[in-house]
């Protein structure tokens, strides 16, 4: 027999969302931080992400209101720049990612860090103003921060930093949550990822579900 299952996409989404604010605790965040846990979750497919995701206060409004203004969006992988909907952008804005560019590599051997890291030394021309969104390596995050100790480092608008893994990450983001050089949104620990990070950047750039 033919197995019978939803065959209506947006009646899937609609489901969905209704299952996640059903059943997380999202009393917590703001109307504009609800709108993107909820879409973290649903990236996740787990319900309980919610009491990891942490946000500086206002972070989802300024982030908005720099894609709104044009902001690039500046990105640690390839997963996370080719995730992100084009359509849901509000001004056209660039996506960036660096990694592949040719002079990460030799990049990487001069500072002795790795390739996610030496990446963000090609950020500097575009860091002013952009959003960040760092979901895979917390080489990259931490590399940001330390560039972002120098006061002459341009300065991004907002920072996703949700790198995941084993080694570093849970303190890459505990650092970026410590002393936020810019409003901040994190999942703690060894959460995160690609996927997540890629639906709270398109969570933040457009109000609607």
């Amino acid at each position: 027999m033919p197995h019978v299952y939803e065959t209506d996409g947006a009646a899937i989404y609609r489901q969905s969302f209704a299952t996640i604010r059903a059943e997380a605790d999202l009393a917590q965040f703001s109307a504009d931080e609800e709108a993107v846990v909820v879409r973290m979750i649903h990236a996740a497919g787990m319900v309980g992400l919610e009491q990891h995701v942490r946000f500086t206060p206002h972070m989802a409004r300024r982030a908005r209101a720099a894609l709104e203004g044009g902001a690039s969006v500046l990105c640690d992988a390839r997963m996370v720049s080719e995730g992100i909907t084009r359509a849901r952008l509000p001004a056209d804005n660039a996506v960036i990612c660096t990694l592949g560019d040719p002079a990460v590599a030799s990049l990487a051997h001069t500072l002795g860090n790795t390739r996610s890291a030496a990446a963000l030394e090609l950020w500097r021309p575009y860091l002013d103003g952009a959003v960040v969104a760092i979901g895979n390596a917390p080489t990259a995050l931490f590399h940001l921060l330390n560039m972002l100790e120098d006061e002459s480092c341009p300065r991004p608008a907002a920072i996703i930093g949700c790198p995941v893994g084993f080694v570093g990450a849970a303190e890459a983001k505990a650092a970026l949550m410590a002393n936020p050089p810019a409003p901040a949104l994190t999942v703690e620990g060894r959460l995160g990822g690609s996927a997540i990070t890629v639906a709270a950047v398109n969570a933040l750039a457009s109000r609607s579900e």
